[in-house]
């Protein structure tokens, strides 16, 4: 990186002012010491910025439409703050979700409930609670939706077009085997839609998908289109109305130097006009429209902070350098094998020349945050940052080795404050109970 006493480094807003990193207008190896270490801290400038522009666009390009956040990516009350007066609706996939999501403020009826398999008591608690939409993934959730449903809820069917994109396999969600959707090549969308009719609580209004994540190539989205289009021609010429379009999420965000991200308006302003020009080209009822972003408006909004701890040289193979987090607070690196930019946090723009591989503390040999990444030379008690891990990182969380999640601090205009509490270990022995029967073991 070039020195400079103030330059942005392209993640997010987050800058460089004399040589320390900065965000949300707060010193970052400040916040490590004013709230200790592993901490998530999340930018709320940034967040409403993109959310923001999101909404614009489509405001702007397709008028008939909603932005709703993909409630996976980082989930607690304060997101729905934050995100809600802005219009957004949500996305949930949980009970747990949903009851957040309900507990910071969100419309109900503006929240889409998705799930492959979603329990009996999650069906009933998001009828109790008026969700706005079901995103139905298996004909038992449409017995379950009738059998606990006292009037017609809304239902959109999630199908799967079949669009590989070219993101890692764990996180591509239409291939042919995937657990997601109804397959509309092989006519199982199209026989479970029209299923629909018998049921006098399911009222059928659309179709949803996703085809994965973290996706930076446009092209796969405008496949999409066409194919979920395709889909809506057929529908209608079996008598069969698509009121409303969910294209899902899965923007590409930025987490190291290769990586090239369109700008949320660049995503959302090309799949609408996309959109648009294949609907006159079919003929058919342009459909209210739902786009579901979640990484790609809080991902670069957040960032971690470690602080050193032992340094281990082994010698004519590598230095670990480990930190006090590691895969309780960042699993991503071992399922995904995903990558990530570490700089000292007081040292920012400092130019690396040492090859080190940072290590989290658990007791797994795989337990590896970054291997051979360059750095400057590192002591115990420096305070790294690494960068984009403002979702699925929070919401993936573990207290695996019984260590303690993070908390998540919130920063804006030089003003920080819990978003997220810090764990203690009462916390993480409140449930644990010692049955009665144990007090005759000897």
């Amino acid at each position: 990186m070039k020195k400079s006493n103030s330059n942005r480094i392209g993640f997010g807003d987050i800058s460089i002012q004399n040589h320390r990193l900065n965000v949300g207008g707060c010193d970052a190896a400040e916040l490590a010491k004013e709230y200790g270490t592993p901490l998530y801290v999340f930018d709320v400038n940034y967040a409403v910025k993109t959310a923001a522009a999101y909404v614009d666009v489509l405001k702007r390009e397709y008028p008939n439409s909603t932005v709703c956040y993909a409630s996976k990516a980082f989930c607690c009350k304060a997101i729905y703050r934050i995100i809600a007066p802005l219009g957004l609706g949500a996305d949930v996939v949980s009970g747990g979700e949903l009851y957040t999501a309900l507990s910071g403020g969100m419309n109900p009826k503006k929240i889409y409930f998705h799930g492959n398999n979603k329990t009996e008591e999650e069906v009933a608690f998001a009828i109790k609670s008026s969700v706005g939409y079901f995103v139905v993934d298996s004909l038992h959730e449409l017995e379950l939706i009738e059998k606990l449903a006292y009037s017609p809820q809304n239902v959109l069917f999630r199908v799967n077009p079949g669009v590989e994109a070219h993101t890692h396999r764990f996180i591509q969600t239409t291939t042919p085997d995937s657990k997601f959707g109804f397959s509309i090549a092989d006519g199982t969308a199209e026989s479970v839609i029209l299923s629909a009719r018998k049921y006098k609580n399911v009222n059928f209004v659309g179709i949803a998908c996703h085809i994965g994540s973290q996706i930076f190539e446009p092209q796969s989205f405008e496949i999409a289109i066409d194919k979920m289009t395709d889909f809506i021609v057929k529908l209608n010429s079996l008598g069969v109305q698509v009121e409303r379009l969910d294209l899902g999420g899965g923007f590409g965000v930025h987490y190291i130097e290769e990586d090239r991200p369109l700008t949320p308006e660049q995503y959302m302003a090309n799949s609408a006009r996309y959109l648009a020009t294949a609907v006159k080209r079919r003929g058919i009822t342009a459909p209210h429209l739902i786009f579901e972003p979640g990484r790609s408006i809080v991902g670069e909004a957040g960032l971690t902070l470690y602080t050193v701890g032992a340094i281990k040289t082994i010698k004519d193979l590598k230095t670990y350098v480990a930190v006090d987090g590691g895969m309780f607070d960042n699993p991503r690196v071992s399922l995904y094998d995903a990558r990530y930019t570490f700089v000292v946090a007081d040292r920012a723009d400092e130019k690396g020349d040492k090859v080190y591989s940072i290590a989290g503390k658990c007791c797994e040999s795989g337990d590896i945050l970054a291997d051979g990444i360059t750095l400057p030379e590192l002591k115990s008690g420096d305070v790294l940052a690494t960068f984009t891990t403002g979702a699925y990182h929070y919401s993936m969380a573990s207290n695996y080795n019984r260590n303690a999640i993070p908390p998540v601090v919130a920063v804006k205009d030089g003003k920080s404050a819990y978003m997220v509490k810090p764990q203690t270990y009462e916390d993480l022995i409140r449930n644990d109970v010692i049955p009665l029967f144990l007090e005759d073991v000897k």
